[in-house]
């Protein structure tokens, strides 16, 4: 275990994850969180990015891929609805000799030794965890452990990304930690040549057919903007090879449609009807203000009318 000592406190540091991901095509969304991450001269700051699209589309991959194009290690903060403050900074431990030794998260590893940050998921933690972060992400660059009455100064090539999901799962983040993380970089889904050729990257042991198969389904689901991702592609092809192995006679597109609907529910079969169904229900109208209620777009009294224009 590697450990460092801060204000007389031993802090023992989270192991980087190893960088096995490769970014395919899409050169757009690597640019720009390249972009955030460069400094322009020595009193500038890098920048705390947004990740933002569905899930399984790759938000995380590209934040793992930027490290190693920096050749940076790499940390990933996985948040969720229950993570607490001290969960993000530091956690006594008590040993077996009944000594309490301070255990430092993924994340402030990073900030320790100069590593990358990546906050997974970070819409799904609360207002309370966040405001924890608030003095890391702006031109402090610290942040305080309560637990082990320490402060900790972010090493100088410390640089961090916020993914988040495009679902209703999630908490609404408080525009003082929003103006923290900025700007956002959206990830849309990719082209068919882009997808097949992630998905050749991804399973290499898949026959041309299934993986045809898999992009033909996930660009008709693109295109009436359903969230079926490349992850849910990976998960219905490695269950349809397996399901081909153990009857080599079956119909590929049979066993793949079988796939689909045990991983991802019957109504994935039907993509136009469920595309229907999200229209009919709203989930996609876009957010309204007061003078939307009352007034069209153009005239003078909409309250928001010079703001549109």
């Amino acid at each position: 275990m590697k450990t460092v000592t801060i204000d007389n406190v031993e802090i023992v540091l989270a192991h980087p994850l190893p960088i096995v991901s490769r970014w395919i095509g899409q050169p757009e969304p690597m640019r720009q969180l390249l972009a955030c991450w460069h400094v322009v001269a020595k009193d500038d700051l890098p920048l705390t990015p947004r990740i933002i699209g569905y899930p399984g589309i790759g938000k995380t991959t590209l934040g793992m891929a930027a490290a190693q194009e920096r050749n940076q290690q790499v940390y990933i903060m996985q948040c969720t609805s229950d993570t607490r403050p001290e969960d993000l900074l530091i956690t006594p431990v008590l040993s077996e000799k009944g000594k309490i030794s301070y255990h430092a998260s993924p994340l402030l590893s990073a900030v320790i030794t100069g590593g990358i940050a990546i906050v997974d998921e970070g819409n799904r933690m609360s207002e309370k965890s966040w405001a924890s972060l608030a003095p890391l992400f702006d031109n402090r660059r610290m942040v305080e452990s309560i637990i082990a009455g320490i402060t900790v100064n972010a090493h100088d090539e410390f640089r961090a990304a916020v993914t988040m999901n495009d679902d209703a799962s999630t908490f609404e983040i408080p525009d003082y930690i929003m103006s923290r993380l900025q700007p956002g970089i959206r990830i849309p889904f990719p082209s068919r040549e882009d997808e097949l050729q992630i998905l050749r990257y991804s399973l290499p042991f898949s026959d041309g057919q299934t993986l045809d198969l898999c992009v033909d389904y996930l660009q008709r689901a693109h295109g009436l903007d359903l969230p079926y991702s490349i992850r849910d592609g990976i998960n219905a092809i490695r269950y349809t090879l397996k399901c081909k192995a153990k009857n080599p006679d079956a119909d590929t597109s049979r066993l793949f449609d079988d796939a689909l609907r045990q991983i991802l529910g019957d109504e994935a079969l039907d993509l136009e009807n469920q595309a229907l169904k999200r229209q009919q229900s709203g989930e996609h109208l876009p957010s309204m203000r007061m003078g939307d209620f009352f007034f069209s777009d153009d005239e003078e009294l909409n309250p928001d009318a010079d703001e549109e224009r």
